[in-house]
């Protein structure tokens, strides 16, 4: 199952939306019976998230925290910064509900165990594959 929460007040966000795609996500990645937990974050809250976590003092647009070996089923949590999701969508002509959807996804994968740093564009092929499937 799947945990949406919001957690900034800048813009107005459809949680039962946004769990009924992700559940879905989790579906196409075939890790439906699996758990995860999405924050929708202001600019400033995944700055303080991406400097604690990753030493990289400047907002990002998401961050994945794994769960670990140890949890059988709740693979971890994803940040979203909504304010980063909007000027994102618009730099890359999508909507705003596209580049939420996109970075869902994205997060997902990570919790999953992918890497597109270190993978040789093996996460990107998948997400991209995915992002078909989910018609995004």
């Amino acid at each position: 199952m799947i945990e949406v929460v919001n957690r900034q007040r800048k813009v107005r966000v459809d949680l039962e939306y946004w769990q009924t795609f992700s559940e879905r996500a989790l579906a196409v990645i075939q890790k439906a019976r699996h758990d995860a937990t999405i924050a929708f974050v202001s600019d400033r809250r995944i700055r303080d998230l991406n400097r604690q976590f990753r030493g990289i003092d400047k907002a990002t647009d998401v961050l994945s925290f794994p769960a670990g070996e140890d949890s059988s089923t709740n693979l971890g949590d994803i940040a979203i910064s909504v304010e980063g999701a909007e000027v994102q969508a618009k730099e890359n002509d999508l909507s705003a509900d596209q580049e939420i959807a996109q970075l869902i996804l994205h997060g997902l994968l990570h919790l999953c165990g992918y890497d597109h740093e270190t993978d040789d564009g093996e996460m990107n092929r998948l997400e991209l594959r995915l992002r078909k499937q989910l018609q995004i």
